[in-house]
């Protein structure tokens, strides 16, 4: 499934023609009336409704990216404390927990039922750390979006991001993630030397980076060193499993 064509699907049917598809891609992550503002400048329920509906008969379409539900388990496996984080409605869980599997791997879900304020504020990350028991100063994010980067970092947490979004590395690493790997498959790869396996330096993800040791490599960071830890968390956005 291509969820900005059925964005961009969805703002023409309301009658906003011409929005470059880049615009619309570039807006991702952000939730569904603050994207449509963001986009047009101007809110428009008929955009966000016909989003839904398009979104909604496409649904048995949605499927994981390779090795997802092996990477929450071998999180899991670790001790680590695996939280999904999505802007998504409670009610978008009876399809996401099929697409993502690993549901035993999961130690609890956030949701915007359960914020205010969405992507890019920090409510949804900040609530899913306080909602269940995990230490700030030792949890990493793994999303896969610019705003799932400025969520983060207004959290003071530290971001993992993924590029299987269609967000290049580069605009990534300058949003301000700590390291930037291509997909779940590759995180799990490299898992061990990954920031989630690290123990994190304060909370400002680019003094994360730095401290850690990380340098850049093929549009990448890269940690030269493992240090294990128990007890982290990691709030993963389900987008990055079902895009």
């Amino acid at each position: 499934m291509s969820i900005p064509l059925v964005w961009s699907g969805g703002h023409c049917e309301a009658g906003h023609d011409g929005i470059a598809m880049a615009t619309v891609h570039r807006a991702i992550g952000i939730a569904s009336a603050e994207l449509v503002h963001h986009v047009l400048g101007t809110e428009d329920q008929g955009v966000v409704d016909a989003h839904s509906t398009r979104y909604d008969s496409m649904r048995d379409q949605v499927v994981a990216f390779p090795r997802t539900a092996q990477l929450l388990t071998a999180c899991a496996e670790r001790g680590l404390g695996v939280v999904l984080a999505t802007g998504g409605a409670p009610a978008d869980l009876s399809w996401m927990w099929p697409a993502i599997g690993a549901e035993d791997a999961v130690l609890g879900v956030t949701t915007s039922g359960d914020v205010e304020s969405a992507k890019p504020a920090p409510d949804l990350l900040t609530t899913a750390v306080h909602a269940h028991h995990l230490d700030p100063a030792r949890v990493v994010v793994v999303g896969d979006t610019v705003w799932d980067i400025e969520a983060a970092r207004a959290a003071g947490l530290p971001c993992v991001a993924l590029t299987c979004g269609g967000i290049p590395a580069p605009v990534l690493l300058e949003a301000g993630a700590v390291v930037v790997y291509a997909d779940p498959a590759e995180l799990l790869e490299r898992l061990a030397d990954s920031p989630i396996v690290e123990h994190p330096y304060g909370l400002d993800a680019p003094a994360v980076g730095q401290k850690l040791g990380f340098v850049r490599a093929d549009d990448r960071l890269r940690a030269p060193l493992a240090r294990p830890a128990d007890g982290h968390g990691v709030p993963c956005h389900s987008r990055s499993a079902c895009t």
